[in-house]
């Protein structure tokens, strides 16, 4: 029996992509292409739950995904899981992108928020991050390692890391694998 069952999914958010927000663009459909192979494969090895933060872009997308997956034969038994940092974290979203987050929970085996209401602080992001991977065996994480910033990303693959979960990661600008720590 293979010992990963659940993955947490990080990422950069699309502001530091090329692209944006665009995802009509050559690079968000190969992007968004990895993140279902990569979810499949880790589907075959024996993952069936799969945390999402509730952000836009890379937590959005890949929650589609999975729900996508589990429309089709052989992934009936995929659950999407979503931590989100407070309530009202979307307050400053645009329409379609809180009705796409609503669709996601509305679907989703489980919601949860982490953080207290109303506190839209840092320390409500990075204690939902740690829900997640706390609540996985592995992550999943568009991240450039390579990328000087501070980000809840770098903090979030750190966090893991300390942990020794394994990691896939994806590089958002070249869609390049780098995979840590997994025996196959």
């Amino acid at each position: 029996m293979n010992q990963y069952k659940a993955c947490a999914i990080t990422s950069h958010r699309p502001t530091r992509f090329k692209w944006k927000y665009k995802e009509h663009y050559a690079g968000c459909k190969r992007l968004k292409k990895r993140i279902r192979d990569q979810i499949a494969s880790l589907y075959e090895q024996g993952v069936r739950q799969f945390w999402v933060g509730g952000a836009l872009g890379v937590d959005m997308w890949a929650g589609e995904i999975i729900l996508r997956l589990k429309e089709q034969p052989g992934f009936e038994d995929i659950q999407l899981h979503i931590a989100l940092p407070f309530e009202g974290h979307d307050a400053g979203w645009d329409e379609r992108s809180r009705t796409r987050m609503e669709f996601l929970i509305r679907h989703s085996t489980e919601t949860v928020v982490v953080g207290i209401a109303g506190e839209p602080s840092t320390k409500n992001y990075r204690l939902r991050n740690q829900y997640m991977v706390d609540h996985a065996d592995c992550l999943l994480a568009v991240y450039d390692n390579d990328c000087s910033i501070r980000s809840g990303t770098g903090m979030t693959v750190s966090y893991a890391r300390t942990k020794g979960e394994p990691a896939i990661f994806i590089h958002p600008d070249t869609a390049k694998i780098t995979i840590e720590g997994f025996y196959r």
